[in-house]
């Protein structure tokens, strides 16, 4: 279903001046095209067919944006077709898993960039490749993703903004992305201090050692995610090797500048967790320590009557006070008082 299909009836600039509507083009009943229009001064003129799209994105003045999810290679063929494509970009396009990067085939940009987002709490991660190049915006998303139906409409809604063509929709993209980190590392944020609270109070549940363990796994996999698109927003800002609209400047120097705090927190979040993981263990070492005290402590004290049971259990005959009346009660007494003795002194040094 497109991102727009609750207002089925579009407009041309021309048409819109007139006061005249425009006719809606057929759907393609594609599950895998998710948007497909054409636009033209920052207004949408109508929904196209795939098979459309090149001839559009040909004619002046018009940009045509085209939303994919998940395509199959005989889909992508078509859209190489439209666009003239590099195949290489084609290749990569169509398999997840690839690095966030920049690339430049001709005319065109091809860009890479993670996505992530928190499921019944877990991070899970996808994709999103976009081809950019002269009148056309190709968006194809992997994986874990939210709609970028919210992109559209933002960017229908700014005229303006809008009618800066293919710049313009590529920065409000990553934007999009990079705002979409944050949920995420709040929720992670919230997590970690709770966390660290508990380590900080000693409480000794396992479950917690392991969520630790589990949360710097996540850390580490969001920071693998967010540090290269920090990279991808920093080549489109000094274009190096892209030439963009001036005016764009200030705007990927933004999506720069949101993606750097992500990834600044991100390493903030790791250093916690890397303090509370050493706290664990020297409190895990301390409490061992305190343990093997009061076992040694008590060894000491059980010792005394051990040993002088040991020496009266030898069953000689000439052994003192053997034939003593009180012998039985002088040497329980003995026994008791080097005990508490003992005890005492443990008690006092606190390893009791």
């Amino acid at each position: 279903m497109l991102a727009n299909e609750k207002n089925p009836e579009f407009q041309s600039p021309r048409e819109w001046a007139s006061g005249r509507r425009a006719h809606p083009s057929p759907r393609v009943d594609e599950p895998e095209v998710i948007a497909s229009s054409v636009y033209a001064n920052g207004r949408r003129v109508t929904d196209i067919a795939i098979d459309e799209a090149g001839g559009w994105s040909r004619r002046p003045g018009h940009v045509v944006w085209i939303g994919l999810l998940e395509p199959a290679a005989e889909l992508l063929q078509r859209i190489q077709l439209q666009f003239d494509l590099h195949s290489l970009a084609i290749e990569d396009a169509s398999k997840a898993h690839q690095q966030p990067k920049v690339e430049q085939y001709g005319g065109a940009l091809f860009v890479v960039a993670r996505t992530a987002q928190l499921i019944d709490g877990h991070i899970v991660f996808g994709e999103t490749h976009i081809f950019v190049g002269k009148g056309y915006v190709v968006s194809v998303r992997h994986g874990a993703s939210t709609s970028y139906a919210a992109v559209r409409e933002r960017c229908e809604t700014c005229i303006t903004s809008l009618a800066q063509g293919e710049d313009y929709i590529l920065y409000a993209i990553l934007d999009f992305i990079v705002d979409n980190y944050s949920p995420v590392i709040e929720a992670l944020q919230a997590e970690v201090e709770a966390l660290e609270e508990a380590v900080l109070r000693r409480s000794r549940v396992k479950f917690e050692f392991d969520r630790l363990y589990k949360l710097r796994r996540d850390l580490l996999q969001l920071r693998r995610a967010v540090g290269p698109v920090v990279d991808v927003c920093r080549r489109l800002e000094h274009m190096d090797v892209i030439a963009l609209d001036d005016a764009m400047k200030p705007l990927f120097r933004d999506v720069l500048d949101h993606a750097k705090r992500a990834q600044e927190d991100i390493d903030s979040l790791r250093e916690i967790l890397a303090f509370a993981f050493e706290a664990s263990m020297m409190a895990g070492q301390s409490q061992q320590t305190e343990i093997t005290r009061r076992l040694a402590a008590w060894a000491a004290i059980l010792a005394v009557p051990t040993a002088v049971a040991g020496i009266y259990g030898m069953n000689f005959e000439n052994m003192p006070e053997l034939k003593w009346a009180y012998g039985y009660y002088v040497v329980l007494a003995g026994i008791f008082g080097a005990c508490a003795l003992l005890y005492a002194r443990f008690r006092q040094s606190g390893w009791l």
